[in-house]
């Protein structure tokens, strides 16, 4: 029996940590309560304070991803000055690399938010889709993509994006590539349009 008392003053942002690292160095099968306390220096008993399960774990592993997505796509969206393609752009690139350095996590998000249980998750997904799709409204009513439905463009764009991010996980392509391809992407999406680059 483990008798380790629980002293951690950020024992929740300690787990969470932690599970990230574990999923993107061993995949999910390797995520345990019980290890992640070992690894944090508690009981084994300690975590389920703040997750009472692996799945309420998985769960908040999804909802941090797509918070911290979504500050990246924000902050990228944000400093890249007022061309709209060049923010388009600079959306996608945020986009695709963090789907490339968290591959993993990517995939946990995608399966948390479709399986749609957890409110904060949804919040969070609902939140990244947002600042997309604004954007791709935006770019609608400027005249630099293309009319029609916005909810089937940002599709569109979000599985061109994850697409180019694939061809990275896997190899297919070299991570410098990415670039050239997100830049095609752009073009391809606003190529044509009134107000385009």
């Amino acid at each position: 029996m483990d008798d380790r008392p629980y002293h951690h003053g950020h024992l929740r942002a300690t787990l969470l940590a932690e599970a990230e690292r574990a999923l993107r160095d061993d995949g999910i099968d390797a995520l345990s309560l019980r290890e992640l306390a070992r690894q944090a220096g508690v009981s084994h008993a300690a975590p389920r304070r703040h997750f009472p399960d692996r799945q309420a774990l998985l769960d908040a592993l999804a909802e941090a991803g797509f918070t911290r997505l979504a500050d990246e796509v924000c902050a990228a969206i944000g400093g890249a000055g007022v061309d709209y393609q060049a923010r388009l752009r600079a959306a996608a690139a945020s986009f695709v690399r963090f789907a490339t350095r968290d591959a993993a996590l990517m995939e946990l998000m995608f399966a948390a938010k479709n399986a749609a249980d957890s409110a904060g998750t949804r919040e969070a997904a609902a939140r990244l889709f947002g600042v997309i799709g604004d954007l791709i409204g935006e770019g609608q009513q400027a005249g630099a993509l293309p009319p029609g439905d916005p909810y089937r463009l940002q599709l569109l764009f979000g599985a061109t994006m994850q697409g180019i991010a694939v061809l990275v996980s896997s190899g297919r392509i070299q991570p410098g590539q990415a670039d050239m391809l997100i830049s095609d992407a752009i073009v391809l999406f606003t190529r044509g349009q009134p107000g385009s680059s």
